[in-house]
């Protein structure tokens, strides 16, 4: 029976890619060294923060490795199936595990070394076995890292993709929030050059929504959207960073172009045709805006956005469609 079993496990060890070329009679030492293990459905393997202490692989079933992005929610990052290794590289610099792995489906799987087992112990007993062991992990995790470099160069289609649906607003098609608080800072590289920043609020969008329903202010932020690529320049950048509320990035603006540009903006918002939105009733959608200016107001993107963000309510306060600066605050 034991014999049979460890027939078994050298039989999967040389189906792995890490192991396929190893001789029988390393193979054999490092079958004595593993043992299957078995899991339900759903079943956690191991969580983020857990010793890295071994490898796996995929006898039958299915694997997903998951961690938590920035918000805090499980993201699937990895899925491996039947003759697919996993976790060797926690093994291999004996980390902890950066992400969690959990069963799909009912699953078997080998693990090398076994509990009770450390790596360490294998390499002062089998120093050869051990060594090759390492070097082909090595291998492997470079000819990962090439495939990676392979995909991931600027302007390959996986990452125009990737681009537009980490960056892009679905609702309006226009660049998102993150790309503002992620993408800012690369406009402000070159101190000497002038960059404004643009926040635009309307004052009374909530009467559509309150009026005609969640579905017609989606309507209308979408013309809003439409209008705005329309006024703004080739090199301006238009954003919906939150709600209703769009943004404009200007490189290479100072204030007075700032002013002109955000006076454009207001007058045509003004004049938006809403009919198709408000049932045919006239509406005029009025809009507040704020300015911030790289250097003047803040030389870093988290404060350029802060000022500019809080101006636009500030605005709607004072009777709305108002065009305001940091300074302008405490005026009346």
């Amino acid at each position: 029976m034991r014999a049979s079993m460890l027939q078994t496990k050298i039989e999967r060890l040389q189906n792995a890619d890490i192991f396929s070329s190893y001789h029988d009679d390393e193979l054999k030492i490092i079958a004595e060294y593993s043992e299957f293990c078995n899991y339900r459905k759903d079943e956690v393997i191991f969580k983020a923060g857990s010793s890295g202490d071994a490898l796996y692989i995929v006898e039958s079933g299915e694997v997903v490795i998951n961690k938590k992005d920035l918000t805090g929610r499980d993201i699937d990052i990895a899925r491996f199936l039947s003759g697919d290794c996993f976790g060797e590289l926690d093994m291999l610099t004996g980390s902890s595990r950066n992400a969690s792995a959990r069963t799909e489906v009912e699953t078997r799987l080998l693990m090398f070394p076994r509990k009770g087992i450390s790596f360490k112990d294998i390499l002062e007993k089998h120093p050869a076995v051990s060594a090759r062991i390492l070097h082909k992990i090595l291998v492997n995790i470079a000819g990962r890292i090439r495939k990676a470099n392979s995909l991931i160069k600027e302007n390959s289609p996986i990452i125009q993709e990737l681009k537009k649906q980490v960056y892009s607003d679905k609702l309006t098609g226009l660049y998102n929030r993150t790309f503002l608080e992620e993408k800012l800072g690369e406009y402000l590289v070159n101190k000497k050059a002038h960059v404004s920043l643009l926040m635009a609020k309307p004052d009374n969008f909530k009467f559509i929504n309150d009026t005609y329903g969640h579905k017609a202010g989606d309507q209308a932020l979408r013309i809003m959207a439409i209008e705005l690529e329309k006024i703004i320049c080739s090199e301006d950048v238009a954003i919906r960073f939150m709600g209703n509320e769009l943004s404009v990035i200007l490189p290479g603006t100072e204030r007075e172009e700032a002013y002109n540009m955000a006076e454009k903006i207001q007058s045509s918002m003004n004049k938006l045709d809403l009919r198709q939105v408000t049932q045919g009733s006239s509406f005029i959608l009025t809009v507040s805006i704020g300015i911030s200016l790289f250097p003047e107001h803040s030389a870093n993107t988290a404060g350029l956005i802060e000022k500019a963000h809080e101006l636009p309510l500030i605005g709607r306060a004072r009777g709305g469609n108002k065009i305001l600066f940091p300074e302008d605050k405490q005026g009346g």
